[in-house]
C-alpha cells in the first residue's frame, strides 16, 4: 500500500499534472474574461451590423420541434473567439520564450580526444 500511495504521489509531482491543474485553473479564470469581451463588444459589434445581438433567434422548425441553429453558431463564434484568445495570448508568447531559451542554450561540449582520433581514422580510411 505504501508503494502505491508513493507512486501516486510521484505521480502528481511530476511537472506534466501540474501544468494541466494550472491550464484549468486558468482557463476558468480566463473563460469569464472571453466571454465578456464576446458577449460585450463582439455580439453587439455584430448586432449593429445585422440588427441583432445574436443568433439565437435563428431556428428551423421541423414537425412540433425548433432546431436551435442560432445557438451553435453563436456557440462556434465563442469558441472561435476564445480559441484565438488562447492561441495569441498564452500559445504564441509561451513558444517564443521557449524559443528563446532554447537559443541561449549552451553549445555542445568539445569530443572527446579518443573520438575524435577514430573520426579522423574513418575519414583517412574513407579517403583510400
Amino acid at each position: 500500500m505504501n508503494q502505491l500511495l508513493k507512486e501516486f504521489r510521484d505521480f502528481l509531482l511530476r511537472g506534466d499534472i501540474i501544468s494541466l491543474a494550472v491550464a484549468f485553473i486558468m482557463a476558468g479564470a480566463f473563460l469569464p474574461v472571453v466571454n465578456s469581451f464576446t458577449n460585450g463588444i463582439v455580439l453587439n459589434f455584430i448586432a449593429a451590423i445585422v440588427g441583432k445581438p445574436n443568433f439565437d433567434d435563428i431556428g428551423l422548425d421541423v414537425g412540433d420541434s425548433r432546431l436551435l441553429i442560432g445557438t451553435f453558431l453563436t456557440a462556434v463564434v465563442n469558441l472561435i473567439l476564445v480559441g484565438g484568445a488562447v492561441f495569441f495570448f498564452i500559445v504564441k508568447p509561451v513558444e517564443a520564450i521557449r524559443a528563446r531559451q532554447k537559443s541561449g542554450a549552451e553549445p555542445a561540449p568539445a569530443d572527446p580526444e579518443d573520438i575524435a582520433l577514430l573520426r579522423e581514422i574513418r575519414d583517412l580510411l574513407k579517403n583510400r
